[in-house]
């Protein structure tokens, strides 16, 4: 599995630590280990024009998923059934809004850079907020791979 980590943002972002996060969270997805992930991060003014660009809606966004191939399990977060390579996608993140948020939600930029992280790959698996249901499963199955995350990197 490769996992692409390409910081434009002008942000000191552990590239690493946020590399570990989304393996951790492909892994426990149990996702194809030949599936390739990008995440992209971003300064506000480049998250802005893709948020216009691709939502149509304006100012910058915490972030945008993009997704590649399909998987060949049709289900959400279903690994594939081959050893075909698949392309996820790219997840974008913009450590500016993500430290105004952490600020707002009581924690560091990191948790949240880790939270965001974990949505965008969420999505390009296939899970989606658009209603009621689709959010409670959705955050519910985000809530507890980041939970599992904190825990797995937490000193014993």
């Amino acid at each position: 599995m490769s996992i692409d980590i390409n910081n434009e943002s002008g942000v000191n972002v552990d590239e690493q630590e946020l590399s570990r996060l989304a393996r951790f969270v492909l892994d426990e997805m149990k996702i194809n280990p030949l599936a390739d992930l990008s995440v992209l991060i971003v300064d506000t003014d480049a998250m802005e024009t893709l948020h216009v660009q691709w939502m149509d809606e304006p100012g910058p966004t915490d972030v945008l998923a993009f997704p590649m191939d399909e998987l060949h399990d049709p289900g959400p977060g279903g690994a594939a059934e081959d050893d075909a390579p698949a392309l996820l996608g790219d997840v974008v993140l913009c450590p500016q809004v993500a430290e105004k948020q952490a600020r707002e939600a009581g924690h560091s930029m990191v948790d949240e850079l880790h939270l965001l992280c974990t949505h965008g790959i969420l999505h390009l698996l296939g899970y989606d907020h658009a209603d009621p249901e689709q959010e409670k499963e959705m955050f519910g199955l985000q809530a507890k791979l980041v939970s599992g995350w904190q825990e797995q990197r937490s000193p014993r």
